[in-house]
C-alpha cells in the first residue's frame, strides 16, 4: 500500500467558469489556471502520482507546452492519471480530499463531485469522499481571493 498526498490552490478570476471535483459551481467567478483551474481534481492527481513516486501534475502536464493543455477539462487529466497509474500496476484503495473555500457554499455540490470523480476514475463512490470547508475568514481563502484543496489518497 502506497500513501499519497496533494495540495493546489487557485485565485479567483472574473469571467470564467468555477470548476470542482469535475462539475461546474454556479458562480459569478471561476478560477485562473491554465486549465480550468479545477482545484479539487489537480490535488487528487498529485496525490496519486506521489502515492507511486511518479512526480507531480505540472511535471506530466506541463503549462510550458504551448496550447496542448491549455483550458483542458481536469477531468481528462485525472483519467490520463489513473491509467498511468493503472500501468504500473496500482489500483486506487481510497481517496479523501477537502476543499477549503469561503464562498460559494459547496455542501450542495458534494455527492455530485464524489459521483463524477468515481465515474472518471472507474472506481467506486464508496472510495471517493469531498468534504468542503471555509476557513473562518482567515487568509487568501477566507477573504475569498481564491480554493484551496487537499488530498490524500491510499494506492493497492
Amino acid at each position: 500500500m502506497r500513501i499519497g498526498f496533494g495540495y493546489d490552490v487557485h485565485a479567483f478570476a472574473p469571467n470564467r467558469e468555477l470548476w470542482l471535483g469535475g462539475i461546474r459551481v454556479p458562480s459569478d467567478k471561476g478560477l485562473l489556471g491554465h486549465s480550468d483551474a479545477d482545484v479539487a481534481i489537480h490535488a487528487l492527481c498529485d496525490a496519486l502520482l506521489g502515492a507511486a513516486a511518479m512526480r507531480d501534475i505540472g511535471y506530466h502536464f506541463p503549462d510550458t507546452k504551448g496550447n496542448e493543455y491549455e483550458g483542458i477539462d481536469s477531468k481528462i487529466l485525472l483519467r490520463r492519471v489513473m491509467a498511468m497509474l493503472r500501468e504500473a500496476g496500482y489500483e486506487l484503495g481510497n481517496c479523501d480530499i477537502t476543499i477549503a473555500a469561503q464562498a460559494p457554499k459547496l455542501a450542495p455540490y458534494i455527492e455530485p463531485m464524489r459521483q463524477c470523480l468515481a465515474e472518471v476514475m472507474e472506481v467506486q463512490i464508496s472510495q471517493v469522499s469531498v468534504k468542503a470547508t471555509t476557513t473562518e475568514h482567515l487568509g487568501f481563502v477566507g477573504r475569498e481571493e481564491g480554493i484551496a484543496a487537499y488530498a490524500v489518497v491510499l494506492l493497492q
